[in-house]
């Protein structure tokens, strides 16, 4: 097995960049000491070319013994090899590295540091004056690497401030979409708790009546067997509408039969007739000011007002209810009160059971507010307040 294949990629660029930096500086400062008069190849000089380029192997792991050691061996080559052009190349490399790594306050630390011993060499060595463009092109060496590891340095940083933001803005968004998720799938299974349960006390009672009547009264127990048919067929409908999306979209959902929109409050007089036919005799009265609802509002508020009825049909039995929706400021007022009836009267714990929960949570759910309780002289009484400006 290759052993590069063990290495991970960026570190095998950095090794190779890194080899490709100390040949670099090697071969740089040879070719300066062959083209300089006064100095020859020898042994020492190449010994000195190769010490001096060796912190450019350590720049990466330690970045700080690395510009230190590069700016002490400028006098090792000055002496050994006896150039002066190209020996500043390894320490503006590590000087580099060193900003980039470490950022704005170390690079100021390290130009304080490298600024007074560059002077210092140039007053022992260099064979021109001090206030020359050469000392200013030497301070520039410092100075420049410096700057650019930082402007690196700070590059990188806003880069991964950037990344940091769109992963905390992408976990968000899935956050978000998981919540609405759960929210739609809370409120689905609410319409069909509704719908299924609506049904099967309707369809129970009408069950009731008609197998009372089927020796007495054949004429009637087929009318009221007709009813079950109409009310499941219906009910049917309704849940097929709210399954309806769940469906995926696709050649299926193009290919299928239309589903109908989900009930409103217009659809609270279809249900006079399912409830007629079980001995509850509903009186519906509906404020014309109500007016067009907005989707949600009305949604909810033919839900609340189908479970209540569905609660005087479980609990109550055959006995006369009452709706009423009336639009007060901004706001959409509904109640449903049932008289005493022939069945069990319910257990006044308001809250309790599924349909109560239900009916208050989708109040909730809309901003709105709920309360049911027993009434006096008998009989039960739902009320919600649902606020008219929700989309």
């Amino acid at each position: 097995m290759n052993v590069v294949t063990l290495l991970p990629a960026g570190s095998v660029r950095d090794r190779v960049l890194d080899a490709a930096g100390f040949a670099l500086c090697v071969a740089l400062m040879i070719i300066d000491v062959a083209r300089t008069p006064d100095a020859d190849v020898t042994v020492v000089s190449v010994g000195a070319v190769v010490l001096a380029a060796a912190p450019v192997l350590l720049r990466r792991k330690a970045p700080v013994a690395a510009l230190t050691l590069a700016m002490l061996l400028l006098l090792a080559v000055m002496s050994g090899a006896g150039i002066y052009v190209t020996i500043a190349g390894p320490a503006m490399i590590c000087a580099y590295a060193l900003a980039e790594d470490r950022g704005r306050r170390a690079a100021l630390v390290a130009g304080a540091l490298a600024l007074p011993l560059v002077v210092l060499i140039l007053q022992v060595y260099s064979p021109h004056g001090y206030l020359t463009w050469d000392t200013a092109k030497n301070l520039a060496f410092v100075a420049i690497p410096l700057a650019l590891g930082v402007a690196a340095h700070d590059r990188r940083a806003y880069t991964a401030a950037l990344v940091d933001r769109a992963e905390s803005a992408e976990r968000t968004r899935e956050e978000e979409a998981l919540r609405r998720v759960g929210e739609e799938r809370l409120r689905i299974a609410r319409d069909v708790h509704d719908v299924v349960a609506h049904a099967m006390v309707a369809i129970n009672v009408q069950a009731g009546v008609g197998a009372h009547l089927l020796d007495r009264d054949p004429d009637q127990a087929r009318s009221t067997l007709r009813e079950i048919k109409r009310v499941s067929g219906a009910s049917l409908d309704d849940l097929r509408s709210v399954l309806g999306l769940l469906r995926e979209e696709g050649v299926e959902a193009v290919t299928a039969a239309p589903v109908r929109p989900t009930q409103g409050m217009a659809g609270i007089e279809e249900l006079r007739e399912g409830l007629g036919s079980a001995g509850v005799e509903l009186d519906v009265d509906v404020d014309p000011a109500v007016g067009a609802l907005p989707a949600a509002i009305d949604a909810t508020g033919y839900r609340i007002v189908q479970e209540a009825l569905t609660n005087v049909l479980r609990h109550a039995g055959p006995t006369t209810a009452r709706v009423r929706v009336a639009h007060r400021d901004d706001r959409i007022v509904i109640e449903v009160e049932n008289d005493r009836g022939s069945g069990p009267a319910p257990d006044g714990r308001a809250g309790s059971g599924n349909g109560l929960r239900g009916m208050r949570e989708r109040a909730a759910a809309v901003g709105g507010s709920f309360e049911a309780g027993p009434r006096d002289g008998g009989g039960w009484r739902v009320a919600a307040s649902l606020p008219v400006g929700v989309p």
